[in-house]
């Protein structure tokens, strides 16, 4: 997603000086003129603003806030940092106390859309921090999809979190339908044709329908992600004494699959946990 996210920028025309543990991965960046830095320290040196979207909260810490290569000791004064990752909102203020202390600012901005909202810059972009910051931003945000202010400091990652309560139930809710439709002896392609344009109709369908038929796992977003999370999610309930069971449900479903190996797939290999459990597969029905 950053590599998409990255080229937008270019592509709108403003400097890039960009940094990735895995060098290679920056290589087309690179052939169009962004500059590629040694660390998260080095890249905040050379700019006004940074955006950061890596894996978890722990390399959010490392990246932001490491005192020998993180972003906040290199920023200037005035300048930002925007943690474009799903993250801790805990962390998100710890994180925006550091860049205050520093006359710095800094957002908390997760993202929705995953890879195919990345590359046609139609993410959903969801705001924490200062107000004034955010719509300072707008003109970059816009490179990259739809922003939103929803508040103070974690108020984006928290409305992230709501985001991914829902989608993980949609996701059970989609594998369940489709496994009973095979079961009765639908045809399963005609049966999500028929209920896409009623009430059972949603993104996941849309973007995960055909590619379960099809077999397609390959990650628009990783399992092994999701379960982060999903986990952040549950942590964040039992701090507020919200009992969420869906919620709960889709991530011991999500973390079946990485007892399996397929942390690597995508959220879509949901099907997978729900073809075990009922020791038939989409695959066999499709192949007679």
């Amino acid at each position: 997603m950053g590599l998409s996210m990255a080229s937008h920028i270019l592509s709108a025309g403003y400097s890039l000086t960009v940094f990735n543990r895995t060098p290679s991965k920056a290589r087309p960046l690179i052939d169009r003129g962004a500059v590629l830095a040694d660390s998260p320290l080095a890249v905040a040196r050379a700019s006004d603003v940074v955006f950061l979207i890596v894996g978890y909260p722990s390399d959010v810490r490392r990246a932001s806030l490491d005192p020998e290569s993180g972003v906040l000791p290199g920023l200037s004064p005035g300048s930002v940092l925007v943690d474009m990752t799903t993250s801790d909102p805990s962390l998100a203020d710890e994180i925006y106390a550091a860049a205050r202390s520093l006359n710095c600012s800094s957002v908390d901005a997760p993202v929705s859309g995953g890879d195919s909202g990345a590359r046609s810059a139609t993410l959903a972009i969801f705001a924490g921090g200062d107000e004034a910051t955010v719509l300072r931003l707008a003109p970059l945000f816009r490179c990259l999809g739809t922003v939103r202010y929803m508040g103070g400091p974690g108020a984006g990652q928290r409305t992230k979190l709501g985001n991914q309560i829902v989608i993980a139930s949609t996701m059970v809710g989609l594998v369940e339908g489709m496994m009973y439709a095979h079961k009765a002896g639908l045809d399963v392609g005609k049966w999500l044709e028929a209920i896409s344009t009623g009430a059972a109709g949603s993104k996941s369908l849309e973007l995960y329908g055909k590619r379960i038929l099809d077999r397609d796992m390959q990650p628009g977003f990783y399992v092994h992600h999701f379960v982060k999370d999903l986990g952040i999610c549950l942590k964040e309930c039992q701090t507020v004494g919200l009992a969420l069971p869906g919620l709960a449900l889709a991530q011991q479903l999500y973390v079946s699959l990485m007892a399996h190996g397929e942390g690597g797939l995508g959220t879509q290999a949901l099907i997978l946990a729900i073809e075990r459990l009922n020791n038939t597969s989409l695959e066999k029905k499709l192949s007679e």
